[in-house]
């Protein structure tokens, strides 16, 4: 049997990038996936396909992470299609790359309001609709671990996910287990694009293996995360970018 059989999974953010390459990983463990998306239901419903074609069972639901009525949608739907929810996995967000003196009041409250009340509200909702035993995964960055020029905001709103994760894990009981990931750079479209080789390059000479991160290595982490085997972690943020930071 495989690891996730009868779980039931909703992945924020999984119509691209590494929350498609998550939901698609859980979803050969196993699990039934709510693909949740903001806008694109055509990318939604792409990844929704691919996982039907490699034999496994999801749904496409949309949700403004931002927006609690939205994420009680979200979370109502998951109910009324599975009947129960097991895993949730936090990797809705955006990063915008700015000075902290040329932030603008929106860039900022934007970042905050996805990042942190994004993780906030379905954090809220978990509480008392996550089954017992359940897990929740929230997405923070190994940017945190450094001091990068430009990402002041960004770290702020990850930084905070953090301590939303940590105190989370000791309010919420049942046998549910709340971790957070820091992934590193990893080679998706919106990561690679306008980044020059050379860029590339550098940010792969950053740890020992001498490359990016690929979107699989972050899904295999998490799928280790939802089971079963992984459930004594709890309260920690683990780092997956090859030794970078």
């Amino acid at each position: 049997m495989k690891e996730l059989t009868n779980k039931v999974a909703i992945v924020t953010g999984s119509s691209k990038g590494i929350g498609a390459e998550v939901a698609k990983k859980l979803a050969l463990a196993g699990a039934k996936v709510i693909v949740n998306y903001a806008g694109s239901f055509a990318d939604a419903e792409n990844v929704v396909n691919m996982i039907k074609e490699q034999g496994g069972e999801a749904t496409a639901i949309q949700a403004d992470v931002s927006k609690s009525e939205d994420v009680k949608t979200l979370f109502d739907k998951a109910m009324e299609y599975y009947g129960h929810i097991d895993i949730l996995v936090n990797n809705a967000g955006i990063m915008m790359t700015k000075l902290i003196k040329d932030t603008t009041d929106e860039d900022f409250e934007r970042q905050f309001s996805i990042n942190v009340k994004g993780v906030f509200n379905t954090l809220r909702e978990a509480a008392n609709r996550l089954a017992e035993n359940g897990c929740i995964i929230n997405f923070s960055t190994s940017v945190n671990r450094m001091m990068l020029p430009g990402y002041g905001t960004y770290t702020a709103t990850k930084s905070a996910v953090e301590q939303l994760t940590k105190v989370f894990s000791r309010e919420i009981g049942r046998g549910i287990n709340v971790n957070s990931v820091s992934p590193g750079p990893t080679a998706t479209a919106l990561f690679l694009n306008g980044k020059s080789e050379e860029t590339i390059d550098r940010l792969a000479s950053l740890n020992p293996f001498g490359r990016i991160g690929q979107p699989e290595d972050i899904a295999d982490t998490i799928v280790f995360l939802a089971s079963d085997k992984a459930k004594w972690i709890n309260a920690q943020n683990i780092g997956i970018n090859g030794g970078m930071a």
